[in-house]
């Protein structure tokens, strides 16, 4: 498997934990989102939405994160990141689109490179927009989790005693959180569950400073 991947992308974080919990390995192509490296047309033959990441098996490309790793889920089952119960697998995967189709597309690069590019908002009000937007996200995910906890009051991660596809989506945003220093305060369940996964050396293998394209 080949992944075109960019370090501090967090769609791309979501499938190196997936690829590093499951034990699989991978040959890593680093895409530079800063440096525009995904508008080269050479990239365009790879991605058509020229986003990462992208992973390549036998020569078949998929892109989307949360695609890639349900195929990873379904072709490599064990450990399992989304549960075989249906209403135990709807669940996951609501908390996990809460953060990759709530929070984090308003959030993403290329929306704050266009309310400063274009919209000419200065470092302060990005970072703002970043931190308001952020905040309220995850104040929806701790009330999810709390929800939950109704029926799982000793879960060690955001579902369960097992990390799940969840996990995978909240490890990246809480990253990014911090690099935005977004007031992260009264989330004890989501926090908990944050710290959980950090103690997993697939987490700690899968971070952005593990990365081959990594800059201090």
């Amino acid at each position: 498997m080949k992944l075109y991947n960019y370090f501090r992308s967090s769609a791309s974080f979501r499938v190196r934990i997936a690829l590093a919990l499951k034990g699989l390995a991978y040959e890593y192509v680093p895409i530079h989102l800063a440096k525009g490296e995904h508008r080269h047309a050479a990239f365009a033959q790879v991605s058509a939405d020229q986003l990462v990441p992208v992973l390549e098996v036998d020569g078949v490309r998929l892109s989307q994160s949360m695609a890639i790793i349900e195929y990873l889920d379904e072709t490599h089952p064990t450990p399992r990141l989304v549960p075989a119960d249906p209403i135990a697998r709807a669940q996951v995967r609501a908390l996990a689109q809460s953060i990759a189709c709530e929070l984090h597309p308003i959030n993403n690069l290329r929306v704050l490179k266009y309310l400063v590019r274009d919209l000419k908002l200065d470092e302060a009000a990005k970072n703002a927009w970043y931190r308001h937007w952020c905040r309220e996200g995850l104040e929806a995910f701790e009330r999810q989790l709390a929800l939950l906890r109704a029926t799982q009051p000793d879960a060690a991660y955001c579902f369960g005693d097992a990390p799940t596809l969840a996990d995978c989506c909240l490890v990246p945003q809480i990253f990014n959180a911090q690099r935005f220093q977004v007031d992260l305060s009264g989330l004890p369940l989501t926090m908990a569950a944050h710290e959980a996964c950090m103690q997993l050396p697939a987490v700690q293998q899968a971070q952005p400073s593990a990365c081959p394209d990594n800059e201090a």
